[in-house]
């Protein structure tokens, strides 16, 4: 990656499942050390995306780019693009770090395990190299004295935390996270946005694609409004948040304010 190139960059990303579209055409760029915050509506593409830029779910049409490689497509002699060995794919994967809504561990390993995992079977590290890498990474989330419990003996904050230490750990140049909190109960979200917000502090290049503005509205530098498979604005958290342009993005906004001023009334009420 040169000093010039974004950590990330997405042109024309369209997906389109049977007759449905479900993204008209994505163009995306993320600086390396970014945090941009993906929100909108369900249903208006947001987990389809990040699913595209990681190639999980390859686009039916355009490009993404890691740096300056291009992932998962590989150019014919005809000029055109093919894809990719999946051998090759999986190596440019790595590159990525993906946490998911629904933490996706191995219920039958350690959370030290399922941690280890990744670096030896993808990047080849011996078992005390990995070992020490996963505890040091778990440390940094927290879980320390939780290695040696399976995900079925962990809350779901401290399971979703193992998720975060598993993709750190992998080394990866920028994370993604697929509503990262929206399957934790409310009393657990805060610390795994604390582990995030950390991590927003060292710089990490993330895509979060989430529907906690409060966290966005801390810790992104850009928040990306999507609506109907298309990125209907863009800018700086004070923007989107303040002074939206887009009639798409006030609403949101403003049923999202709506609903935090009935919380803090209701909350206040003697």
């Amino acid at each position: 990656m040169t000093e010039s190139s974004p950590a990330l960059r997405a042109e024309g990303i369209v997906k389109i499942f049977g007759a449905r579209e479900v993204l008209g055409g994505i163009d995306l760029s993320v600086g390396r050390g970014e945090v941009v915050c993906i929100v909108g509506p369900s249903g208006s593409g947001k987990s389809t995306l990040l699913r595209c830029l990681n190639w999980l779910s390859p686009p039916s049409a355009g490009a993404v780019w890691v740096g300056d490689t291009l992932l998962g497509q590989v150019r014919r002699p005809d000029g055109g693009l093919g894809p990719m060995p999946k051998r090759t794919l999986r190596q440019q994967r790595s590159r990525i770090g993906m946490v998911f809504q629904h933490f996706n561990l191995w219920p039958h390993m350690t959370a030290l395990e399922n941690v280890m995992e990744g670096p030896r079977a993808v990047h080849g590290l011996k078992a005390a190299a990995a070992r020490d890498l996963a505890m040091s990474t778990l440390t940094r989330v927290g879980l320390a004295e939780r290695v040696t419990h399976y995900p079925g003996q962990l809350s779901g904050g401290q399971q979703q935390r193992v998720a975060i230490a598993r993709a750190l750990a992998m080394q990866p140049e920028l994370l993604l996270f697929d509503e990262p909190t929206s399957a934790l109960d409310p009393e657990l979200v805060g610390e795994v946005l604390d582990v995030m917000a950390d991590l927003a502090l060292r710089h990490t290049t993330m895509i979060v694609v989430t529907h906690e503005l409060g966290f966005a509205a801390a810790a992104a530098d850009r928040i990306v409004m999507m609506d109907a498979g298309l990125i209907v604005e863009a800018g700086p958290p004070r923007q989107i948040l303040a002074a939206p342009t887009n009639v798409r993005t006030r609403d949101f906004v403003s049923r999202y304010l709506s609903r935090n001023a009935a919380l803090t009334a209701l909350t206040a009420a003697p």
